[in-house]
């Protein structure tokens, strides 16, 4: 196994960062999700901003990154919790918007409608405010009558 003396680099660590799946959304990659602020090599850092101050995983997504990042020999590389700009949806990558639907969770939108990941009808209501996670809402198609989480926009 390399040091991560010998191979340091930002593009080869965002690599490693981009196979950790979210805890609570695992079919999206926390670089999909835009938390990963970035990589520092001086002093290696990567920054990492969670998607609400107070979010649940945020330790459990360190700790997954402290994983992958000592599986891949970057044992030097320290996790550094970045809480401003705070997160916003507008970080999410294109990706992380297919990944998202594909799961049946209606990426953020600026509409005051969602779009139902599962059919795709836009005639959709909000029905609680508060979803499976603090970061999504939970939302009911009127065409298929299925209900499902959205990303909150903020």
């Amino acid at each position: 196994m390399a040091t991560a003396a010998a191979t340091l680099n930002e593009d080869a660590i965002m690599a490693v960062l981009d196979t950790v799946p979210d805890p609570e959304i695992p079919a999206v990659s926390i670089t999909d999700l835009g938390i990963v602020r970035g990589v520092r090599l001086d002093p290696p850092r990567v920054q990492v901003t969670p998607t609400y101050t107070g979010c649940p995983a945020t330790v459990a997504i360190e700790h997954m990154i402290r994983e992958a990042l000592d599986a891949a020999g970057y044992r030097d590389v320290y996790v550094e919790r970045v809480l401003f700009p705070p997160w916003t949806t507008e970080w999410i990558t294109p990706r992380g918007h297919e990944r998202l639907k594909a799961y049946g969770v209606a990426p953020p939108s600026p509409s005051d409608r969602a779009e139902c990941p599962l059919c795709g009808s836009a005639d959709t209501a909000e029905i609680s405010r508060f979803g499976s996670t603090p970061c999504k809402a939970q939302w009911r198609c009127n065409s298929c009558l299925e209900p499902f989480d959205r990303f909150k926009c903020h």
